[in-house]
């Protein structure tokens, strides 16, 4: 499903939406890591079923709340009993507080590049965090190849824009010669009927 994809964004929402409902998550969040001022820092890029709340960051720093600590750490957590005011997950019938919420780190070559953070009625059993463990490593590579094939995009795209501007620019200097050199052939058609008139009043003379 995340072959061919070029959008980080779109990549986080299959994820998601796949991911939630095979591990029996009913909601779910995920952070890319990006930087602001040259420090790190994990946006939220998309949600599963999660309802924005005014008070809650979208961004975390390196140790900084549960995702910023995961990230940090490189390691997931997992709560277990969750209090009745920390989360509620909620539906068109009504909401009710998550049992587990585990946060999930996604490395590729021990640097995290994004954290995934799902939340479950349910606990999550053995076979589920087995399986979150693996599959967090698979995505890394797969984030990283997208990340890396945007990048090459944009460089491309800088590439074919400053040819472009260099060959505007070139244009623009060979008009400015056939300008220069039309007015140095007039400049001298000039001297020479100018030389030409001298001679002319020297011979009526």
């Amino acid at each position: 499903m995340l072959q061919g994809q070029r959008s980080l964004e779109k990549v986080s929402r299959i994820i998601l939406s796949e991911l939630a409902p095979l591990v029996g998550a009913q909601q779910g969040v995920f952070y890319i890591m990006d930087s602001v001022d040259e420090q790190p820092i994990l946006k939220l890029l998309s949600s599963y079923a999660y309802q924005e709340r005014k008070h809650l960051s979208n961004e975390f720093r390196l140790g900084e709340g549960l995702v910023g600590q995961s990230a940090l750490e490189k390691e997931k957590i997992i709560l277990t009993d969750v209090p009745s005011d920390y989360i509620r997950i909620s539906s068109g019938l009504g909401e009710a507080k998550p049992l587990n919420i585990i946060v999930l780190p996604v490395l590729f070559e021990s640097q995290v590049i994004a954290v995934i953070e799902l939340a479950s009625f349910q606990r999550f059993s053995e076979m589920h965090l087995t399986f979150l463990d693996q599959f967090t490593e698979t995505i890394g590579v797969v984030l990283n190849t997208i990340s890396s094939d945007i990048r090459t995009q944009q460089l491309l795209q800088q590439s074919q824009a400053l040819a472009q501007q260099l060959q505007i620019q070139q244009e623009e200097l060979k008009q400015s010669n056939e300008q220069l050199e039309q007015q140095a052939q007039t400049l001298q058609a000039s001297e020479e009927l100018l030389r030409q008139q001298q001679h002319d009043l020297q011979n009526s003379n």
